[in-house]
């Protein structure tokens, strides 16, 4: 039996000098790192946290954050990571839902933390990063000092949790309602670490650096498949700066580059690499959503010694599948296959599997699955669902994809993002993808907007990259040399840039309005 804790605790055994967390200018090792985290949990329990009770993280991407996230599992506790730039109605409403005991939070962000408070009288006890503000006491909570409860020597007694046990919950953007928490066991956590660090070969001397909120699970992995191997995480709290990113990597010799298509667009748009030694990166890995062939093109150019793993994932089950860097030039739009210790394959809408070549909904099954969304027994029934093996529940995605003959997947798009234009389907992925290879286009957003004529009119928004002249006239030949007239966008936008989500995801229903800025000029 393994459990989240214990992926700290044994490398800070093995190896309690080598560097853990990079954060700034501040660094920890595991064996600082462990300490930090025992005392935390102690403090948990002395403050009454009982096993299976929610502590709400609302810190930076920084050595508190690790510590306290491990300290929480130590104790008994399920952590929930929550984006730092989360505002107060939203911090109240997941403190509310996830009915949080303790809550952790960085001394900067008291306004919101204070503002939630006042809404959720449940919270029992509250750790600060730094000195607790003015009168907090007189709200009748337990509070404390952070850095106290990680100085603690006192030791965290036996919680009970067996590997079945809640280890984290994790919200998801909410952009289609309310937001929905994840429940994720240490048998999740522990197997999807193992996965992952097998299928990129990671070892105790990489260097990845994190530029994901670690609210996000593709950032938070960083961090749980550090601990599992034993690798330092640089931890960066934005990619605001991308020449400074580059700067960090090169400084610390970084082996390891995660990121999201819109990262990836950025860095490729908008950063210089001249004079920087990058040559330790061996490989880049991309997540969220599969990145379109022109940057992987640009990806491969720009770091021609680094491999560059081609991902798939969504909140639910953390990873779907991955494609071996050396299948990427025959498989290039492809995200490969299941990753180890699970199964990924496609269904018709009666759940039937369908042959390769055929379009239907990816069905993933595995001990990355996710328990189910917390408090929303509804919504957890339409997403797991009866499997092929009596007693065993599946996750349905949502999202078409089709398989080949070979076993690689590709994706399709969001069912919800599919619409139908002049009767026929849409799926804005393909025409994504046909955009993009247009030289002139960094990136690139395709929606179905409501039109007079068609019902439903295909919208493109295009960013241009630096300095290049871009007209929606020859966007618009571009796309009808290449695709089904259906599909040739009735609507351009030329824009800066795409509004994004914490996770860097593109936030699509900002797109729709139709008064939004058309040039550069304007935004």
């Amino acid at each position: 039996m393994m459990l989240v804790q214990d992926l700290l605790s044994r490398t800070a055994a093995a190896r309690p000098g080598h560097t853990a967390i990079i954060a700034g200018r501040r660094q920890a090792t595991f064996g600082e790192v462990a300490a930090a985290a025992r005392g935390f949990a102690a403090a948990l329990q002395a403050a009454g946290l009982r096993r299976g009770e929610r502590v709400i993280l609302f810190l930076d991407s920084s050595v508190d954050m690790v510590a306290a996230m491990f300290g929480t599992a130590a104790a008994g506790g399920v952590f929930v990571p929550v984006y730092p730039g989360t505002r107060r109605g939203r911090l109240a409403y997941l403190l509310r839902d996830s009915g949080a005991a303790v809550l952790v939070a960085a001394a900067g962000l008291r306004g919101a933390a204070l503002g939630a408070l006042a809404e959720t009288p449940q919270v029992r006890a509250v750790f600060w990063s730094g000195e607790p503000p003015p009168g907090a006491a007189g709200d009748g909570r337990h509070h404390r000092r952070l850095a106290e409860a990680f100085a603690s020597r006192d030791r965290p007694g036996d919680p009970g949790l067996i590997d079945q046990d809640l280890a984290t919950i994790i919200y998801t953007s909410g952009s289609t309602g309310e937001p929905k928490g994840v429940m994720l066991t240490h048998h999740n956590v522990c197997n999807t670490a193992w996965a992952i660090s097998t299928y990129l070969g990671n070892r105790p001397d990489d260097v990845v650096i994190c530029v994901l909120p670690l609210s996000f699970d593709y950032g938070l992995y960083q961090v749980l498949t550090g601990a599992r191997v034993g690798f330092t995480v640089v931890l960066e709290r934005s990619f605001a700066f991308p020449r400074r990113i580059l700067e960090r990597m090169a400084a610390h010799r970084v082996t390891g580059l995660p990121g999201v298509p819109t990262v990836f667009a950025t860095l490729l748009q908008h950063a210089p690499f001249a004079g920087l030694d990058l040559s330790a990166l061996r490989y880049l890995t991309n997540t969220a959503a599969a990145l379109p062939p022109a940057h992987i093109h640009a990806l491969r150019r720009a770091f021609p010694g680094a491999k560059l793993f081609s991902m798939y994932g969504l909140t639910e089950c953390t990873r779907v599948s991955w494609l071996d860097p050396e299948r990427l030039d025959d498989k290039i739009a492809s995200v490969g296959k299941a990753m180890p210790n699970s199964e990924a394959y496609v269904v018709d809408e009666q759940g039937r599997r369908l042959p390769p070549g055929v379009v239907g909904e990816l069905v993933v099954r595995g001990a990355n699955v996710m328990r189910g969304y917390w408090r929303k027994p509804e919504a957890t029934a339409r997403r797991l669902r009866d499997g092929e093996i009596a007693g065993e529940k599946v996750l349905h995605t949502g999202d078409l994809f089709r398989i080949d003959d070979e076993g690689f997947l590709y994706f399709v798009g969001r069912r919800d993002d599919v619409f139908k234009c002049r009767g026929e389907k849409v799926a804005p992925k393909e025409v994504e993808l046909v955009l993009c290879e247009m030289d002139e286009i960094a990136e690139a957003a395709v929606l179905g907007v409501p039109d007079r004529i068609d019902g439903t009119a295909v919208k493109a928004v295009v960013v241009p990259r630096p300095g290049v002249e871009l007209s929606e006239s020859a966007v618009r030949r571009h796309c009808r040399a290449r695709l089904e007239s259906h599909l040739v966008p009735r609507i351009i936008e030329i824009r800066a840039a795409l509004p994004r989500s914490d996770n860097g995801k593109v936030r699509k229903a900002l797109l729709a309005a139709a008064d939004s800025p058309r040039n550069p000029a304007d935004a």
